[in-house]
């Protein structure tokens, strides 16, 4: 029997229709919040959705800055290395792949099996760092393995990856340590022209951002780095490495606590050399050797005896010493080195006019109190210029007494003394000098050869350069340019003129009267055959008075007729029976001066010094004082400028309170004093 079929009712027509017609609505409605929403809110609720998303991100570091030398030698530069990342989620996907990626990762990096299933016990992790600072010949085989697409071996090593980072490196290890500072924590500069220069230095990290989409497509996203400028800097590398050798030579033949040596351009300010003994290996600034100079094997123990036996905070003391910079952060008593700036303010003020004549009968009595000359005999009747050569502190106080208390203070500022160079490093000493109104007659005449007030290797070097150069006082500095990667200039350093110490006519009376010294005087030790040379020794008691330690110094330039370059040496407390006589900081110039004037292309004049004989020695371990002068005699109102000497680590070093003086200049000074804090560094002056 045939089926009944069903009608398709009116009234069911109907309700079909409403049903049809309510969901359509509904959906165009729906249609609507969505598109309402979406505009309104849109971007905020996506930002919510790929919040919720997984995603990674990987930092891509930038490339600090080179430090070149004048003529692009690499200084200090930054090498690529790459630390070993392992995914343990992704190594662990299954039994395959986790054999075959272990047995790749011992056969190339020498992992043990101990290591890796360490590394892999957080088995949800996608970053675990198993070594780091791979250089590239010590990953190539393994990328080679990997990247071989033809190798069934290497299809199952999955999960390992290199993470590019850099590491400072310094090509000739301690050449400039000083000058140049190092890098701790990665990128912070320390000391230097790396702690100067450090935001130039210094580039933008990149990143590489990588999300899963919706779909759990992988999207990447890369923001390139941008790396640090390189810094071009004034030291000539071959100038640096005869300064360094000619102190390496003299600390193994001869030996002392410090000997500094710095050589500039005069005509510019710029720093061509920057030397200490203590030099350490900038690649590893926190190593032994760095500090091991500051011990003796003996009854302590060995030397590596004595350094382990030290506490951090004992052996950070030591690093800092170690790290100091000698010429910029500590102040010393010049001695008889000041008498060339006596006599050129003198000169200047129209105090002198260079042809007076001073007499010498060994001693000058200023206010109460006897102070003699160097040479007790006296040296009878000298010039201005026999004044300068025969370093005669008599006619040196007969010059202060003519000048006044206020000219010689006028020029103690006219040539930078007490106050900052501007020099481009941190931790600069601006020494102590007497106020004009404290520069009683016995401070006055002291001062005017060097005792009682104190200065840097940079002031006097500064100031030096500015009397023989014909009176201009540059900036010194040690960048000349900052240049990108590409080596666009973006900044160009140029010689700055602060001021005007001297006319051009002072200039050549004292280039002349200094080179006579060189020829005549006390510094014959520093003549070179073939070149004119000139300068001026000193010799400066430490403290206590009388004990037979001694700061020896000597500046001189060359060639006199066309200054080119100035070269200034310390040694202090050399190992010899009799420092003061010894003459040793114009023997050490001298042995630079024959080597750098040469490779500098300096001419030879052919009218050098001639003169023979041995120097006349200026310094001698004589009193200058007449029986015991009060400590009042000698005033403790110097200018206390504050020092700012900054270390190189994070942690300041004490300083300590003493001061040195000309040889032979006795009478006390205060040691305690709060206000003077003259800081002392590893040169203890």
């Amino acid at each position: 029997m045939a089926k009944k079929r069903k009608k398709f009712l009116a009234r069911m027509q109907w309700k079909l229709l409403v049903v049809a017609v309510a969901l359509t609505a509904a959906y165009l409605f729906l249609v609507y919040v969505i598109l309402k929403i979406n505009i309104r809110n849109g971007k905020r609720y996506e930002k919510i959705v790929l919040a919720q998303q997984s995603y990674d991100s990987i930092e891509i570091p930038y490339r600090r800055g080179d430090i070149l030398d004048r003529n692009g030698t690499q200084l200090a530069t930054s090498e690529k290395v790459y630390n070993l990342i392992i995914e343990p989620k992704n190594i662990l996907q299954s039994d395959k792949v986790k054999k075959d990626t272990t047995a790749a990762l011992k056969k190339y990096f020498n992992l043990t099996d101990e290591a890796i299933d360490e590394a892999l016990k957080d088995s949800s992790s996608l970053y675990k760092k198993m070594l780091k600072k791979l250089t590239y010949d010590e990953i190539k085989d393994f990328k080679d393995f990997t990247e071989n697409k033809a190798n069934g071996e290497a299809k199952n090593v999955k999960g390992v990856w290199f993470e590019d980072e850099y590491e400072r490196f310094y090509p000739y290890k301690s050449l400039a340590c000083h000058a140049l500072g190092f890098t701790v924590s990665g990128n912070v500069g320390q000391g230097g022209l790396e702690g100067y220069y450090n935001d130039e230095l210094n580039g933008t990290n990149g990143r590489e951002y990588g999300y899963l989409t919706q779909d759990m497509t992988l999207e990447r996203t890369t923001k390139a780095p941008i790396n640090g400028y390189n810094v071009i800097s004034t030291i000539d590398a071959n100038a640096q490495n005869i300064v360094e050798k000619k102190i390496n030579n003299f600390m193994n033949q001869t030996g002392a606590k410090n000997v500094s040596v710095l050589v500039m351009d005069p005509n510019s300010g710029e720093v061509l050399a920057m030397a200490n003994s203590n030099s350490y290996d900038l690649n590893e600034p926190y190593e032994d050797s760095a500090i091991a100079y500051q011990f003796e094997s003996g009854e302590s123990g060995s030397i590596s005896e004595q350094i382990k036996a030290l506490s951090d905070d004992e052996r950070l003391e030591h690093l800092n010493q170690a790290w100091r910079n000698f010429i910029i952060s500590d102040g010393f008593e010049p001695g008889s080195t000041y008498k060339t700036f006596t006599i050129a303010g003198a000169l200047e003020d129209g105090v002198l006019n260079g042809d007076e004549v001073f007499f010498c009968g060994g001693k000058l009595t200023v206010a109460d109190a006897d102070i003699h000359c160097h040479n007790h005999e006296g040296h009878g009747q000298v010039s201005v210029e026999e004044a300068l050569t025969q370093s005669c502190n008599v006619a040196l106080m007969q010059i202060a007494q003519a000048e006044g208390r206020k000219t010689f203070s006028k020029y103690q500022d006219v040539f930078g003394f007490g106050q900052s160079t501007h020099i481009d490093l941190s931790g600069e000493a601006y020494g102590l000098i007497y106020k004009e109104d404290k520069l009683n007659p016995v401070e006055l005449a002291t001062a005017s050869f060097g005792q009682g007030l104190t200065v840097t290797m940079m002031q006097v070097g500064t100031a030096f350069c500015s009397v023989i150069n014909g009176g201009d006082y540059y900036e010194p500095h040690l960048a000349k340019q900052i240049v990108d990667e590409n080596g666009g200039v973006i900044k160009n350093i140029e010689p700055t003129i602060l001021r005007k110490t001297v006319s051009s006519e002072t200039s050549v009376f004292m280039r002349n009267a200094l080179a006579e010294v060189v020829s005549n005087g006390t510094a014959r030790k520093a003549q070179v055959e073939g070149y004119t040379i000139g300068g001026k020794t000193g010799t400066a008691e430490k403290l206590p008075r009388g004990n037979g330690k001694y700061l020896l110094s000597f500046i001189g330039f060359a060639p006199v007729e066309n200054p080119q370059v100035v070269v200034y040496v310390t040694v202090d407390e050399p190992h010899v029976e009799d420092q003061a006589s010894s003459g040793l900081g114009t023997i050490i110039a001298q042995s630079i001066f024959e080597e750098l004037l040469p490779y500098m292309n300096i001419y030879q004049t052919g009218s050098e010094n001639n003169s023979v004989g041995e120097d006349i020695g200026d310094e001698q371990a004589t009193p200058i004082f007449e029986g015991d002068v009060p400590n009042e005699r000698i005033s403790n109102d110097l200018d206390t400028t504050t020092e700012t000497t900054e270390t190189t680590t994070e942690t300041t070093s004490e300083t300590t309170t003493e001061t040195t003086t000309e040889a032979g200049q006795g009478g006390e000074q205060p040691q305690d004093n709060p206000d003077v804090g003259v800081e002392t560094g590893n040169g203890g002056t």
